[in-house]
């Protein structure tokens, strides 16, 4: 591994290449933060596939598309004069020592879920009036409802034992069943966003991610499905024209692969 000298060399060198970049690439210079907010996105998802598939050489150089992008923010503040990357290191550094008095001050914690808890605790301090303040709008609804509930847990609004969740699940089913039964499209939405609500809820309390979760079911999915079509072709068959009993033996085929 480079040494903490080579590791501020690198850092060095990219600011370098971005002050070029952006005095000297027309495609550089044009950029705002609005046109690369969607860019930035799109990179943190891509670093997010890197993760779920365990590919640390792609999880290295989509760290570098990421890196690249903070990078870039701080240089167009700091041509606009409102900061610079050391202000937007200090900043972090800062936060993170007031927020873990129990390292950087004398506060004791027990375990994680005590840090957790003094880490919501200290931004209402900070002058925020909910613990929901940080929930950005614009993640996606799964995400958020993981987030929401992680939150409001933090400041010890939360179940007690994961079966009293289970059992609140189990309700939402019966409430989702009961207005499907009498066919109100309207409560049918509100109860099932409260199914999934409560789903994502007993996932937290099994330790379980449920992105994470969920997202690897997609690729399980993809690649079986993609098997399927593959042996489709194979036989020179197209999708639509085999019965479901033909489709279920190459299905079951690659759950065993």
């Amino acid at each position: 591994m480079n040494s903490r000298e080579d590791q501020l060399k690198a850092f060095d060198r990219l600011l370098t290449i971005m002050d070029e970049l952006r005095e000297q690439c027309p495609w550089d210079r044009k950029q705002t933060m609005e046109s690369l907010r969607h860019l930035t996105i799109e990179e943190t998802y891509e670093l997010g596939d890197a993760i779920l598939d365990r590919d640390m050489e792609e999880i290295k150089k989509e760290l570098g598309d990421v890196l690249l992008h903070l990078v870039f923010y701080a240089k167009i503040g700091s041509e606009t004069r409102d900061f610079d990357i050391a202000d937007v290191a200090n900043t972090i550094c800062d936060k993170l020592i007031d927020r873990h008095p129990h390292i950087y001050g004398d506060v004791e914690v027990a375990d994680e879920e005590e840090v957790k808890k003094n880490w919501e605790n200290l931004k209402l301090k900070e002058g925020k009036k909910s613990v929901l303040e940080g929930v950005p709008r614009s993640l996606p609804a799964m995400v958020k409802a993981n987030r929401i509930q992680d939150k409001v847990a933090g400041v010890g609004f939360d179940w007690e034992e994961p079966q009293q969740v289970f059992e609140k699940l189990k309700e939402e089913l019966e409430e989702l069943q009961h207005e499907v039964e009498s066919d109100n499209r309207n409560e049918i939405e509100a109860e099932f966003g409260d199914v999934l609500f409560s789903m994502i809820n007993y996932a937290r309390f099994l330790k379980v991610n449920p992105e994470n979760a969920l997202e690897r079911t997609n690729k399980k999915f993809i690649h079986r499905f993609q098997y399927l079509e593959k042996k489709a072709r194979e036989k020179n068959k197209e999708l639509k024209d085999m019965t479901l009993a033909e489709m279920d033996i190459f299905w079951n085929e690659a759950k065993k692969m």
